[in-house]
């Protein structure tokens, strides 16, 4: 479904799909009480322009889309459609993840976690003797 902009007034107005309508698309799985992954306009504007650069950049586009599709409009469908999404601010993306998971193997395998044991300890506990 491709949505449309019209002029009204001074305004641009998006038609379809609102940004209710992404909103509710974005922070669908969010438990009542807990914060939603977006809450303003703002992040539903900047997202999908971010995801219109990588498409001007060379990204193939996750939808099929009809010739001459622009690249926001392009980015604004695969949010829609759910074939993109907005991470939250503390949630790292999967290649941060990747990185994260990389350093702890690589420090888990330069360690030695083997611990050295005195072979003598002293009655009192205290003191060791080698």
């Amino acid at each position: 479904m491709r949505w449309r902009v019209y002029k009204k007034g001074t305004g641009i107005k998006m038609i379809h799909p609102s940004y209710v309508d992404l909103m509710k698309v974005v922070n669908k799985g969010v438990e009542e009480g807990e914060t939603p992954v977006i809450n303003s306009r703002y992040s539903i504007v900047m997202a999908t322009a971010k995801r219109a650069r990588q498409i001007v950049d060379g990204d193939e586009p996750l939808i099929d889309v009809p010739e001459g599709e622009k690249p926001l409009s392009i980015a604004v469908e695969e949010l829609n459609q759910e074939k993109i999404r907005i991470l939250s601010e503390n949630e790292p993306d999967e290649e941060e993840e990747d990185e994260a998971f990389e350093e702890v193997e690589d420090a888990s395998e330069e360690e030695d976690f083997e611990e050295e044991i005195p072979e003598e300890i002293s009655s009192e506990g205290d003191d060791v003797t080698e």
